[in-house]
């Protein structure tokens, strides 16, 4: 079955609509002026594996509605996770006060402070702060992890001035974002089911990140407990909702990918006997794991093997951040090895993993110029490059490709998840203002 739906998409994040559009992240988009360059046989073939025609679009989409329904039919059963969060209601705009949020999503962590003023004055002040994770912390022990966050975190604090009014006498609260698989047993305490994103820190799967991130302020010597633990997607339809009450998902594409949407508690077999004043509860899907009918390439398919998940959350490793810049150094590679691409041998540089990303995708379809200059430029530091037009066209095709095939995936995700909503509650998005609210570089 499939519904026909008018969707609003709002760009917004957990902590974005309280920054300055300094503050906001760079986009990835097809480029408008479309590139001309002349046809390869590998450029050819991997346009057609990367297809993603109406039909396919509409097969994810009904398999992403199964899945969903699956997942929230039984714990650890087929389907998508569909994990509770136990999050039953969201902002309602008259909230007052100072708030703290922590937003451990991918290689950085964000921090960040916001006085509320409710609904005459919504948002009064706010500061921000954002910290690379350095890699080798992707690998380390939990308390390693852990202590270098709570110590980014509380210099952040010390900074806190007289723009920012908090009672004296009570402890400082924070807001816990945490971007990947937990299982969640309340508002505040989640077991983390295991690492994505390419994180692989030790000690850390089957504890409880809220104890975790605790333990660690307190080894910092810092007043301050974490009050609620949400995912990034949460977050984002928190953020979305604190504006506009026809908010009904959210989406993050950023380092990896997820979506949430509103589902009542009469439709969570798995749930069967909880209570919620609002008879709702905010599902967070996991749609990352989703591989049902994905147009894949050779490509895909070796970066996979390669990755410390193997076979599996195959969707995020086609539209994620984490990985769009790897799929597109692995098809140059191919073509710098079969067709003589960037002249007679391959260039050390672009045979390592990674060395391309997806900030790096965005700035060459960001470049307009007759030559093509900003590509060239980019080619040349990342990967040690000289090139020709002609080669960064076909760079650009590449880009656009895998690009193009990301976004027509995520949005056939989103209509499942609509379609999904709108099969259970006749009514309730066909025909009605639905708003998306989406996150994350990719967008």
């Amino acid at each position: 079955m499939s519904v026909s739906v008018s969707v609003t998409v709002t760009v917004t994040s957990t902590v974005g609509p309280f920054l300055p559009r300094s503050h906001r992240r760079s986009t990835t988009a097809v480029r408008s002026n479309k590139v001309s360059v002349g046809p390869t046989r590998l450029l050819t073939k991997l346009k057609q594996d990367c297809a993603t025609p109406l039909p396919l679009l509409h097969h994810v989409a009904d398999a992403m509605s199964s899945e969903m329904r699956a997942g929230l039919s039984s714990v650890d059963g087929p389907g998508l996770p569909m994990i509770p969060t136990y999050v039953h209601t969201l902002p309602s705009g008259n909230e007052k006060g100072l708030f703290y949020a922590l937003d451990l999503g991918g290689t950085n962590f964000r921090v960040l402070r916001v006085q509320l003023g409710g609904k005459d004055d919504r948002v009064i002040d706010v500061d921000f702060d954002q910290v690379a994770i350095p890699h080798d912390l992707m690998f380390a022990t939990s308390e390693e992890l852990f202590d270098f966050i709570a110590l980014g975190l509380a210099k952040f604090v010390d900074k806190e001035d007289s723009r920012f009014h908090f009672p004296p006498g009570r402890k400082r609260e924070i807001g816990f974002t945490f971007s990947f698989p937990v299982k969640q047993t309340s508002i505040d305490s989640g077991i983390l089911i295991k690492w994505t994103k390419g994180f692989a820190v030790s000690g850390t799967v089957g504890r409880d990140v809220v104890a975790c991130l605790n333990e660690a302020l307190e080894r910092q010597g810092l007043d301050m407990r974490v009050s609620a633990l949400v995912n990034d997607t949460v977050g984002t339809l928190a953020g979305a909702e604190y504006y506009d009450n026809d908010a009904k998902v959210a989406v993050i594409l950023g380092t990896g990918t997820n979506a949430c949407y509103i589902e009542k508690l009469s439709a969570i077999p798995k749930l069967q006997g909880h209570v919620s004043s609002s008879g709702k509860m905010i599902i967070s899907t996991e749609w990352g794991a989703f591989s049902n009918g994905l147009p894949l390439t050779v490509f895909d398919r070796e970066m996979d093997a390669a990755s410390i998940n193997p076979g599996h959350h195959i969707f995020e490793k086609t539209i994620s951040g984490m990985y769009l810049g790897e799929i597109v150094r692995r098809v140059l590679v191919n073509m710098a090895e079969e067709e003589g691409l960037f002249g007679i041998s391959v260039p050390q540089k672009l045979s390592m993993p990674f060395i391309l990303g997806t900030p790096d995708l965005s700035a060459m379809q960001q470049d307009n110029s007759g030559d093509l200059q900003a590509v060239g430029s980019l080619l040349y530091d990342k990967a040690g490059l000289e090139s020709n037009l002609s080669e960064r066209k076909t760079v650009l095709e590449v880009c656009d490709t895998i690009v193009k095939r990301g976004g027509s995936l995520a949005g056939a995700g989103i209509v499942g998840i609509l379609q999904k909503m709108e099969e259970d509650s006749k009514g309730l998005i066909f025909g009605k203002r639905s708003v998306v609210a989406i996150d994350g570089g990719f967008v």
